[in-house]
């Protein structure tokens, strides 16, 4: 018996299951305070249930928050930053290519430092842990209250790093720290930049992870909570308040992982079609396919793991407009958690997609006779472009020429009436609306490795082997079911600057969430 929860920007939705049944759903508007939105959403679905708060085993929470403050630029905290890998890598100072309006946030103390490895784990140079202790007394100096720890290889390698944690922690207490191998991959300019990101955010997460523990408190629900990172899995809250980079864009993640249980579809195209956005992805075995090249965020380049989706500017709030032609324009202008209050459909003012699905004939929202007075011709030119901006979408996100089914999901998925092209069938599953909180509930734990490794020393098959081995212990030691565990990607790339016959191994594993034996503890 478990709930999940997806705060997003317009709607907070909540789903009771009861292994693979959805007992009940909600959505609730998002408030500013965030507990008391999930407070909503969770009594809701408790009253529609009949479960009682002391029969809930587990809650799984997704959230935007941390990718918004991140965007826009707020509850950022300044940011002392290490970089250990002298005599190497000091051509490229830190923070080079960051916009000018989060440098004057987060601030420019930089600290360049000895040490660092080789890409096969050997020692380039010693740390000078002498300097690391220089560093710190000067951030204690400038009340800096959060550091970015970077190392050269150090996602081979994390000794140095947590040696230079252990120093500064030695001087300045118990401060916030952020280690870049436990961040992001191999780069150590884009996982500098990641891990960066992930120390400004330091007091924020503590702020809304608190706010989720008091809702759960308010609400007597007993059962440890779990919040949903963007690869679809879970993590501990006390993880989260330390990674919470690794929430940014889980919220796309848990739609099409809820899409893909809810339609038993494991590969396809997934449409999240929300208040103010559509987002576009692909479905890879059940699990969203990741980007595979260098993330941009809020104008930062990193290379932390995120999901390829595609971000559109159309939802059920989007506004449609006429520009100085008289040609019909469609976003990306949305009204957002105020549909209720602006649609046309809804007493408002304000014509949205929403008012022309309902123009249409093929939504049943609201009051019809508030759009009776629309020409069919805009209905059938906005009808025709909100098509042809999914269809877009759709073919900027495939691999392949060859149709592919489409899942529909989200609350504005009733925008979709017609057949798209490219596509060769489209699915809305039930409860296709809290796609998103049923991802969150079914959520998963993974374990992953990511390292360089030389062939010409162990062997292929030695190597592969040993890093299996590594991501099934890791994802235990998270909490997963070893039986429940399977392989979702091995991947394997020659680097042709290193010696010996290098490579880049990537293995990642996932398993069912041991909710019985973590709530026994």
């Amino acid at each position: 018996m478990r709930i999940g929860v997806d705060v997003g920007g317009t709607n907070t939705d909540a789903a009771l299951m009861n292994g693979d049944e959805v007992l009940a759903s909600c959505k609730q508007p998002t408030t500013k305070n965030v507990s008391d939105g999930i407070i909503k959403a969770v009594t809701t679905v408790l009253n529609e249930s009949g479960i009682l708060p002391s029969e809930i085993q587990c809650v799984m929470i997704g959230t935007t928050h941390f990718t918004n403050a991140f965007v826009e630029r707020k509850k950022l905290l300044e940011v002392g930053i290490v970089r250990i890998c002298l005599p190497a890598a000091q051509g490229i100072p830190p923070l080079l290519d960051w916009p000018e309006d989060i440098l004057t946030v987060i601030g420019s103390h930089r600290y360049i430092i000895q040490g660092g490895y080789q890409f096969d784990g050997r020692l380039n140079s010693p740390l000078d842990e002498q300097a690391v202790i220089n560093c710190a007394k000067d951030l204690k100096t400038k009340g800096i209250k959060t550091v970015a720890i970077t190392g050269l290889f150090s996602n081979v390698n994390g000794e140095m790093e947590l040696r230079a944690e252990k120093l500064i922690r030695q001087e300045l207490g118990n401060i916030s720290t952020s280690l870049s191998h436990k961040v992001g991959r191999s780069g150590i300019l884009e996982r500098e930049n990641a891990t960066i990101m992930n120390a400004c955010l330091a007091d924020l997460s503590s702020h809304v992870v608190n706010a989720f523990r008091d809702a759960l408190d308010q609400l007597d629900i007993k059962a440890p909570f779990f919040i949903s990172q963007n690869d679809g899995t879970l993590m501990t809250a006390d993880y989260v308040e330390k990674y919470p980079i690794l929430t940014f864009a889980s919220g796309p993640t848990n739609s099409m992982r809820g899409a893909a249980y809810l339609s038993g579809v494991k590969d396809a195209l997934v449409a999240d079609i929300g208040g103010t956005t559509t987002d576009i992805g692909m479905l890879a075995n059940g699990f969203p396919r990741e980007s595979s090249v260098t993330v941009d965020i809020g104008g930062v380049r990193t290379n932390f793991r995120m999901p390829d989706v595609l971000a559109l500017g159309l939802g059920g709030g989007t506004v449609i407009s006429s520009d100085e032609n008289s040609h019909l324009k469609i976003g990306p202008q949305s009204v957002g958690y105020q549909l209720l209050e602006k649609s046309r459909v809804f007493g408002g003012d304000t014509l949205t997609t929403t008012d022309i699905a309902v123009a249409a004939g093929y939504a049943d929202i609201g009051n019809k006779s508030k759009v009776v007075d629309l020409p069919s011709e805009v209905i059938e030119q906005a009808v025709g472009r909100i098509h042809q901006i999914v269809e877009e979408g759709i073919d900027r996100m495939k691999m392949s020429a060859d149709p592919m089914p489409l899942i529909l999901v989200g609350g504005g998925s009733v925008l979709i009436n017609r057949k798209i092209e490219g596509v060769s069938e489209i699915i809305v599953p039930e409860h296709a609306g809290v796609a998103n909180a049923i991802g969150a509930a079914i959520a998963q734990v993974a374990g992953e490795i990511d390292t360089v490794i030389s062939y010409d020393k162990i062997g292929r098959d030695k190597a592969i082997e040993q890093a299996k081995l590594e991501a099934i212990e890791q994802a235990i030691s998270l909490g997963a079911i070893k039986e429940s565990i399977v392989f979702l990607d091995i991947d394997e790339t020659p680097l042709a600057y290193a010696p010996d016959g290098a490579v880049r191994l990537r293995v990642k594993v996932a398993g069912d969430l041991n909710i019985t034996a973590i709530s026994a503890q």
